[in-house]
C-alpha cells in the first residue's frame, strides 16, 4: 500500500453495478429504515490513499464502506499524523453529524480500495429526524467508537511494536475480507506512528515464525491464529464491544426472546 495521498474525489458506481446493502450497520436497521436510506445512498468507489476529510473540516458526505476501509487519523503539532481507528463495513464515517457536529474531529485516509454509500449530511440530518430506529442504531455506534478510541490511546501509550503489528493486521483482514494486503513496511510506520526500523524488524519476527508472508509490498496472513495470539489485548477488547452491541443475528434473537420474556 502506498503511502501516496490523494485528494481526488470518490468515484460514483454505474447504477447497473450498484451493490447490496452489506454494509453491517444498514443491515441492522428494520427493513422499512434501510429501504429508506438506502434510497437517499449513492454507491461509490473509494479510491487508495483518497482523503475524505480532514480534521476542523466542514462534512459534505457520510459514507457506509461495504468492501472498503478507512483509517482515522490524529496530527499533533508538527508530528506525523497517526491511526486512531478503523472504519470498515462494521460502520460509518461521519458519525459526529448524529450529534449535531458539522466538522470532522479526524482526518479520514482510504486504506482499501473498494465500494461504500455515500449520502450527502444535509440528507443525513433530515433522516436522522425522520428515522428514530437510526437514531439508536448510531447511539449504540457512537458507544462502540468512543470505547475502541479510548482502547487506541492506551495501546499507542502501553504496547509494544510487534504486538500493535499484529492487531492492526487483523483488524484490516476483518475488512479486507482476505488474507492479502498490499501495503508498505512505510505506510505501516506511518500507521503505527513508529519508525520503518522497528515495523521491519516486527515484520521480519512475524515471517519467521510463520505467520505472514511479505514480498514487495504484498503481506501475506499465513496463520491467522497465530496472528491472534501474538496481536495485543486490544485487538479482542475492540471486537468484544462491537459484539456486546450488535451481536450475531441468533444471538440477537435469543437476547430479544429473554428480555421480552421478563
Amino acid at each position: 500500500m502506498s503511502s501516496k495521498i490523494s485528494t481526488d474525489p470518490a468515484l460514483p458506481v454505474p447504477t447497473a453495478a450498484a451493490p447490496e446493502a452489506r454494509n453491517q450497520l444498514i443491515a441492522a436497521l428494520p427493513a422499512a429504515q434501510r429501504a429508506g436510506l438506502l434510497a437517499l445512498c449513492e454507491p461509490v468507489q473509494l479510491q487508495l490513499s483518497q482523503r475524505l476529510c480532514e480534521a476542523g473540516e466542514a462534512t459534505r458526505y457520510v459514507y457506509f464502506p461495504i468492501d472498503a476501509f478507512i483509517s482515522l487519523l490524529a496530527r499533533i503539532d508538527d508530528h506525523p499524523s497517526l491511526e486512531m481507528g478503523m472504519i470498515g463495513r462494521e460502520g460509518m464515517l461521519g458519525l459526529q453529524l448524529s450529534l449535531g457536529v458539522g466538522r470532522a474531529p479526524l482526518a479520514a485516509l482510504v486504506q482499501g480500495e473498494g465500494q461504500a454509500w455515500r449520502l450527502g449530511a444535509a440528507a443525513f440530518r433530515a433522516e436522522l429526524q425522520r428515522s428514530p430506529p437510526l437514531r439508536r442504531l448510531l447511539q449504540r455506534y457512537l458507544y462502540v467508537r468512543l470505547a475502541q478510541l479510548a482502547s487506541a490511546a492506551g495501546c499507542l501509550r502501553f504496547h509494544q511494536i510487534g504486538p500493535r503489528l499484529a492487531r492492526w493486521l487483523l483488524m484490516s483482514q476483518d475488512r479486507a475480507g482476505h488474507a492479502q494486503l498490499a501495503v508498505t513496511q512505510e505506510f505501516l510506520a506511518f500507521m503505527l506512528g513508529v519508525r520503518r526500523v522497528g515495523v521491519t524488524q516486527a515484520a521480519g519476527a512475524m515471517q519467521r515464525s510463520g505467520l505472514i508472508r511479505y514480498h514487495r509490498g504484498l503481506l501475506t496472513v499465513l496463520d491467522r491464529a497465530g496472528l491472534e495470539a501474538a496481536a495485543c489485548s486490544c485487538y479482542a477488547c475492540d471486537q468484544g464491544h462491537y459484539a456486546a452491541q450488535f451481536p450475531a443475528p441468533g444471538v440477537r434473537r435469543r437476547t430479544e426472546a429473554r428480555d421480552n420474556s421478563v
